[in-house]
């Protein structure tokens, strides 16, 4: 990294103790220093400094009190950070681990990631530290309003549009939604997620995990191969992981583990996914208990352990560097031929390099799980049309992006010299054209 050395050094002085935030960066900007090499203007204008700096940073205090009457303080996030082809969007996460550090490297992420969908939208991304586990629907409901009053002054349907993330579900953004419409008086579609009685989009709830298998199976195609007969192992019990494992079995693949935060199923006739959606959905229980309805099921604590699992596709699908360079040993050991990451960047750097190395195909977040976000804008589509598609029409576009984001992936690795890395293909295509939006517009102070 020769040109772009000095902006990852100014990256890392900027943002110390930011560690999410500099391996994002570090790994997009070492794909497209073949970029700065072939587009000094760029350079000149300053298009990679500002590529890797928010357009703005909101941090503020969410204020609410809980089921005993005490009062209790979070912090509140919305990092807005490029609009250069369209509107901010990125979801909003509440659990634990969030702070500024994690969502802009969400949100740097998911500037490219909108770009590839095609659509006419920015990258940005906003969460909370407070953890909904545990709580009350009136708690969760009383959080979600305070943090609405005071990101309610930053968003708009032509401004920025937040959808879920972790621990934002249907329920939240029922909430938070309430709360916009009551205090802005104004029925618009500035949140994406939304319950189907009050503009929500048909599919897109199965989008993340539906996109991430559309893009997979194009991919894995294009190698003589398919999820027809493969054994997967599909890590998370969210919905990306839950629609992913649906999808996989409409394929004919078969999907024999899952975990969540405190351990992993292992089935070795296949998981039940109606038993996962019961135990998820329902009783919003820990995943353990799935053997309880099938007792021929294995359950193992400490979730790392689900890379142990003989499989032929392994999919990521619950949170960042789940998947480490020694997971990715023992897949690859194990006859492991295709990953395909369904949350954002659960990949190290370092299982990354390997699973390039050891040419296992390798399907990156920004471009695998772009359906979510894709379908989120389909959302935007119709609530300014006032109008709704039905599920297969929805589903219909979402396979046509995801395929479309595959051939865009592979035909810029191509031309850079890459071929077969998709993740170089995704941070090149993904760049060019932000880049081009950005150059195109001036140096905006």
């Amino acid at each position: 990294m020769k040109l772009l050395a000095n902006v990852m050094e100014q990256v890392l002085k900027r943002n110390p103790n930011e560690t999410e935030f500099h391996q994002a960066v570090k790994e997009v900007l070492e794909s497209i220093e073949p970029v700065a090499e072939k587009h000094p203007e760029w350079m000149q204008a300053g298009i990679f400094s500002r590529f890797v700096e928010p357009e703005r940073q909101i941090i503020f205090r969410t204020a609410w009190v809980d089921d005993n009457g005490d009062v209790q303080v979070n912090r509140g996030f919305r990092v807005q950070f490029n609009s250069a082809i369209g509107p901010y969007k990125g979801g909003l996460r509440f659990h634990p681990s969030v702070n500024v550090g994690i969502i802009k490297f969400l949100g740097f992420e998911q500037i490219l990631k909108n770009s590839l969908t095609g659509l006419p939208i920015g990258g940005g991304k906003g969460g909370s530290d407070f953890d909904p586990k545990g709580k009350s629907d009136g708690e969760i409901m009383r959080f979600c309003q305070s943090f609405m009053l005071e990101l309610s002054k930053h968003i708009g349907e032509n401004t920025d549009i937040p959808a879920g993330d972790i621990g934002v579900g249907g329920r939240e953004v029922g909430y938070l939604y309430g709360m916009y419409k009551k205090l802005r008086n104004d029925f618009t579609g500035v949140l994406t997620g939304k319950g189907l009685s009050y503009g929500g989009s048909l599919a897109r709830t199965e989008a993340t995990g539906y996109g991430l298998c559309y893009f997979m199976e194009e991919a894995l195609n294009a190698k003589g191969k398919s999820f027809k007969g493969a054994t997967v192992t599909v890590s998370g019990s969210g919905n990306v992981a839950i629609y992913a494992t649906q999808k996989i079995h409409e394929m004919g693949g078969k999907v024999v583990a899952m975990s969540d935060s405190n351990g992993y199923i292992y089935d070795s006739k296949g998981i039940w996914l109606e038993t996962i959606q019961r135990i998820k959905e329902v009783e919003r229980e820990r995943i353990s208990k799935y053997i309880e309805y099938h007792p021929g099921s294995i359950y193992k604590e400490g979730c790392t352990g689900i890379w142990d699992v003989e499989c032929d596709i392994a999919l990521p699908c619950a949170t960042q560097n789940e998947l480490d360079e020694q997971a990715a040993k023992t897949l690859i050991a194990n006859g492991c031929f295709a990953i395909g990451e369904g949350a954002n960047m659960p990949t190290t750097p370092e299982a990354v390099d390997l699973f390039i190395k050891k040419k296992v195909l390798f399907g990156p977040a920004k471009a695998a799980n772009a359906g979510g976000v894709a379908t989120s804008a389909l959302e935007m589509s119709q609530n300014s049309m006032r109008y709704s598609w039905s599920f297969e029409e929805v589903d219909a576009k979402l396979k046509d992006i995801m395929v479309t984001i595959y051939k865009n992936v592979s035909a810029a690795a191509k031309e850079y010299g890459e071929e077969d890395n998709l993740v170089v293909g995704a941070n090149i295509a993904g760049f060019i054209k932000v880049a081009t939006a950005m150059y195109a517009q001036g140096i905006v102070y």
